[in-house]
């Protein structure tokens, strides 16, 4: 009996000394105070010491009980009540290649020229957000990140047109941003969720294999890769089909024409003024799984975007308005629609053997419609563009290592395909925006066995047809070009 009470005195004497004092001391506790946590501690001491002296069992177990169950409480504040923090760092070194076999950029011809750089080194840091109110159907989820190039100049606002949603997802400068932050309200008892904030909208469905990351963000990442600042309201379709919800998504890409209170303008503080040179780019997007049995995972999406940039037509693109408003580029120009149908099948068969189980195979299919307004041109017309692109892959065990997969993939997109995939997939650009092939092959493993050291091997070949969609500039007609860009990548990452 002694044995048991000293074994259940020590229990609570490490719970009190590990971690979780440790955090629970940083701050003070709405129901335990830093003085109240000390003077449990005590009392653990002087049960630890009734104990070995042969006190009273029945009467220690009972304090005991009492303790430990303060403890719990402890606990269930500490893993509730405060922000939970996790890492994600990833190191990178990519050896890049473009060649130009057809290429002319603003009257120089590069045909026939090359450029590379042999180690392009990178590191990316995210740290991770998690936050629950105890007994609440409210949660928060944030992630700030830096994203930069060993040995590069810090970027100043003239040098780069990062919007602040997209410079954490390419390597630029050492500074800090907010990548996602957002909140849920979610009660399990109504079927639906609603949610403010920078959506988690960027390594989402399929290109989270390439990524090696298992969980995909919401999106489709065959028609949006960035983040993006949104309302959500989901419904939840369980009850129907297995596995599947809707969610409507209504937010903004751009802000245009805002001057701050120290513009030299005229005193006009967050105002802006009437015109289609630099106005608002909103979207309204709908995220649907069509059917998820665990097996077969079918996904679709629908994108609306209003005022989307482009030019006018009657004066050269690039060239000065004749009103003097500003240059005839990323004017309020019309509208884009991009629609994305995408499947996953986790396992190939009914259990016909290990290895069929244990494959991953995909496809996705998508279309971009860029709709110019009368005097405006999008994608270099003034009529409807449209675009087209698929995509298909597959991993499969490595065979070497315990949690190690292959995997290949390969995409095709035709003139006019413009997704909104800004966030960078590669160093080379955007290999789901491609206008033209372009073909992977990667091998994730963890680094020495070690799960929390996730690597990956990876090998992208891209071959452009047509002027390269970098940021789905509307006002850049689409021309035919021979580009090839090659990219070989290692990375390792700590996360934790």
């Amino acid at each position: 009996m002694k044995k048991i009470l000293l074994s259940t005195v020590a229990v609570a004497t490490m719970g009190f000394a590990g971690s979780d004092v440790a955090l629970i001391d940083s701050t003070v506790s709405a129901d335990y105070s830093n003085s109240e946590i000390e003077a449990l501690k005590a009392r653990v001491v002087t049960l630890e010491e009734a104990a070995k002296s042969g006190g009273d069992n029945k009467k220690l177990e009972k304090q005991i009980k009492n303790l430990t169950k303060k403890l719990n409480a402890v606990k269930a504040h500490d893993a509730h009540d405060n922000i939970k923090f996790s890492m994600d760092f990833r190191s990178t070194l990519d050896n890049i290649e473009y060649t130009y076999n057809d290429y002319s950029y603003k009257g120089e011809d590069w045909s026939g020229t090359k450029a590379k750089n042999d180690a392009l080194f990178t590191s990316r840091v995210m740290l991770n957000m998690k936050s629950k109110p105890l007994g609440s159907n409210l949660s928060f989820q944030g992630q700030i990140a830096a994203y930069y190039i060993w040995g590069a100049h810090l970027f100043h606002d003239e040098d780069t047109p990062l919007k602040t949603w997209s410079a954490s997802s390419k390597a630029g400068d050492t500074l800090f941003r907010v990548r996602r932050a957002y909140f849920v309200y979610s009660d399990p008892d109504l079927p639906y969720a609603f949610s403010i904030g920078r959506r988690p909208s960027s390594d989402g469905f399929l290109a989270n294999h390439r990524e090696n990351n298992p969980r995909p963000a919401s999106p489709l990442a065959h028609i949006t890769n960035m983040e993006v600042d949104a309302a959500m309201v989901k419904l939840n379709g369980d009850d129907l089909i297995p596995g599947s919800y809707v969610k409507f998504v209504y937010g903004r890409a751009h802000d245009g024409g805002i001057e701050s209170v120290y513009d030299k303008a005229g005193y006009k503080p967050y105002a802006q003024e009437e015109g289609d040179v630099d106005e608002n780019v909103d979207f309204f997007v709908t995220v649907a799984s069509l059917y998820n049995d665990g097996q077969y995972n079918l996904m679709g999406q629908h994108a609306v975007i209003f005022d989307t940039k482009g030019a006018r037509t009657g004066t050269p693109t690039g060239a000065a308005l004749p009103d003097g408003s500003g240059s005839n580029k990323s004017l309020d120009a019309g509208t884009g629609h991009l629609t994305g149908l995408s499947l996953q099948v986790e396992g190939i068969g009914d259990e016909i053997n290990d290895f069929l189980d244990d494959t991953v195979a995909f496809a996705s299919v998508a279309r971009t419609l860029y709709q110019p307004d009368d005097g405006h041109q999008l994608l270099g017309a003034t009529d409807d563009r449209t675009g087209y692109s698929y995509w298909i892959g597959a991993t499969i065990p490595d065979m070497i290592t315990d949690a190690g997969r292959f995997g290949v993939e390969y995409n095709h997109g035709t003139q006019f395909w413009t997704p909104i995939t800004w966030a960078e997939d590669t160093a080379i650009g955007s290999k789901l925006a491609v206008r033209g092939d372009a073909i992977e092959a990667y091998w994730n493993f963890n680094l020495f066995g070690e799960k929390h050291l996730p690597a990956q091997i990876r090998y992208t070949h891209v071959q452009h047809d047509y002027t390269p969609n970098v940021r789905c500039t509307g006002w850049v007609p689409p021309t035919k070009v021979d580009i090839e860009a090659d990219d070989i990548r290692f990375a390792v990452s700590y996360k934790y």
